[in-house]
């Protein structure tokens, strides 16, 4: 097969749903070699591109050719799957066939740990269903792949591991996804579905953000708004973590001249006074606190403090407690059977919460989408600015007709929508934001991380959409064995303990006990070794303490002297060496403690 063949093509292939064009007289094809993504706003037609690419939509007109001797797989979003996990992963494969092979191995290992292959799918979890697919069309060696939102259920580390996979095994395929750190890792080109149409660029997500950028600014007619959020967002990819500003396909002068001016997404000292002014010292603290949940330690005495205009993400395998640690934080959990707590949760008494959860929450089906939002509130002060709820409605793609559809008419990702919009405009000063980028598409995220730069107050974010996390926040923790490691390193720090932790040699396939441990901490520490270790570790913990209230003292300090602005540059520059210097002990802190056990 050589690398010019084509592999599937549309002609002029059209389709509608009632007055809706998702594809008019498209165009396409695919050919060997080429690694594809598609984004595009939920509702314009992605899924149906996909699905007329593996000869599965029923168009209203044109064609689908396929090169003969050609195989396909389609992951779709959902799909009815029969029989074992086992089974449908490997069919009559004997075990220790497919055991022998490494990629084998790696698909079990990365997409299945801890299932038991001979489990019934049918009593499995969505989730796990999902895992379950990926893996069997991984294992199913097309040539050609058709994947809509792979990356559905998957935490960071499997996203990270099938990026990885993709590039090394992978033929050909194209991928339809909202993650836009793993569409720079997997693609080369880039297709927008817009309006039936289907435009098309060379490049990943950076690419694409910096061509859209270029086509906006040279439209007359393009609206000022959205060309300055592009700009923005251009200006974080470039001075955004070093891997992503390396891109090879990243055109350097280019996007320079675009963001020439720019200025940081973030003020963040000006965010800070801010904060400090309208919480105060203590937002939220956690003091010795353990917590189990089914017969399992999610929290083991964890003390942690949240600090004014403070910015966390938590990252964690699934089912390492990351949606119990925000419910405890919101207050969610005392009164739920099966659950024990011990410890302080300590909230600040100026503290307002907006609480966004994975459960979509109840919306009365009765009320138009603009009356569900007004009930809370008609104007809203998101930054420097006053936003009527319409108009934060639009910037969240619920514009026009779509703000007089009954609430209970509205699709998943639109209730999404309006679920965080309601929590937006009853103006908390603290957001607890659970995986709040579920359902939404590329454009909606952006105008959220827009919003969230100019916000005043503090964060607690739980995310497996990498990209999401290092653009909203400024700090990471991890979630691991109960207890809140601080990550310097961010998601790639992350990535390499969760690496250093796994346990050699552990068998494929096979369900694991939840306290199997990865390691023996503290094996060959000798006594006066960890003597001496304890009391270093007592030493770290008084200088964390100190400097954690020197940083409160300097946040309250910022709210005290907002009109003086020599002040506030030097107390800013002073925030900022503590919260570093904090952050390096903290760092050693953990290091100390995983050799002491």
């Amino acid at each position: 097969m050589t690398a010019a063949q084509n592999l599937v093509n549309l002609e002029l292939a059209s389709k509608a749903y009632g007055e809706r064009v998702l594809l008019d007289q498209v165009s396409l094809g695919v050919s060997a070699g080429q690694r594809i993504g598609v984004v595009g706003s939920n509702g314009a037609g992605k899924t149906t591109l996909l699905a007329a690419l593996a000869g599965l939509a029923v168009l209203d007109a044109g064609r689908v050719t396929r090169a003969s001797g050609v195989t396909v797989g389609y992951l779709p979003q959902a799909e009815e799957l029969a029989g074992t996990a086992g089974q449908l992963v490997f069919g009559s494969l004997p075990e220790h066939e497919w055991a022998a092979d490494p990629r084998s191995r790696s698909v079990i290992t990365s997409l299945l740990a801890g299932l038991d292959l001979s489990a019934d799918v049918a009593k499995l979890s969505g989730g796990e269903r999902r895992r379950i697919a990926l893996a069997a069309l991984l294992r199913g060696g097309s040539d050609l792949l058709l994947l809509d939102e792979p990356t559905n259920h998957l935490d960071i580390e499997a996203i990270t591991w099938l990026a990885g996979y993709l590039r090394e095994h992978a033929r050909s395929y194209v991928v339809v996804t909202h993650d836009r750190w793993f569409l720079d890792e997997v693609t080369e080109r880039t297709w927008e579905v817009a309006g039936g149409e289907v435009h098309r660029y060379d490049g990943g997500y950076s690419a694409y953000v910096l061509a859209r950028a270029e086509r906006a600014s040279l439209a007359e007619a393009a609206d000022l708004r959205r060309r300055n959020l592009l700009r923005k967002e251009l200006a974080w990819l470039r001075r955004g973590p070093p891997a992503r500003t390396s891109k090879p396909k990243f055109r350097i002068a280019a996007a320079n001249a675009l963001i020439a001016g720019q200025p940081p997404a973030r003020d963040t000292v000006e965010l800070a006074r801010l904060a400090s002014a309208r919480l105060g010292k203590t937002v939220l603290e956690l003091a010795d606190v353990s917590l189990r949940a089914g017969g399992r330690t999610l929290l083991d005495d964890v003390s942690w403090q949240l600090g004014p205009g403070e910015r966390v993400g938590i990252v964690g395998v699934n089912g390492s407690g990351k949606t119990s640690l925000l419910r405890l934080l919101a207050g969610q959990l005392a009164a739920e059977p099966g659950i024990s707590t011990s410890g302080e949760v300590k909230t600040g008494s100026t503290v307002r919460l907006g609480s966004l959860t994975q459960e979509p929450g109840w919306l009365d089906p009765r009320l138009r989408t603009l009356e569900a939002a007004e009930q809370v509130r008609q104007v809203a002060a998101i930054g420097k600015h006053d936003w009527s709820a319409s108009q934060l409605l639009e910037r969240l793609g619920l514009g026009g007709e779509r703000q007089w559809t009954l609430t209970g008419d509205l699709s998943g990702g639109e209730r999404r929508r309006l679920q965080l919009l309601l929590v937006l405009l009853a103006e908390p000063n603290v957001l607890l934001l659970d995986e709040p980028t579920n359902d939404l598409d590329i454009d909606t995220l952006t105008e959220l991380e827009d919003m969230l730069d100019g916000w005043p107050g503090s964060v607690v974010l739980v995310s497996h959409d990498r990209y999401f996390i290092e653009r909203v926040t400024d700090k990471v923790l991890a979630l691991i064995g109960g207890k809140l490691a601080f990550l310097p390193g961010g998601v790639d720090e992350y990535l390499r303990r969760l690496d250093r932790a796994k346990p050699a040699g552990a068998e494929p396939g096979k369900p694991r006990p939840d306290s199997q441990p990865a390691s023996a901490p503290g094996a060959g520490v000798s006594a006066a070794e960890r003597r001496a270790g304890q009391k270093e570790l007592t030493r770290l913990e008084r200088q964390i303490g100190r400097l954690t209230r020197t940083e409160a003292e300097l946040s309250a300090a910022l709210a005290e002297h907002a009109t003086d602005y020599a002040r506030l540059v030097e107390l800013g520059d002073l925030l900022r060496a503590a919260r570093h210097e904090r952050a390096v002990l903290e760092e050693r802190w953990l290091e100390l403690a995983e050799e002491l056990g």
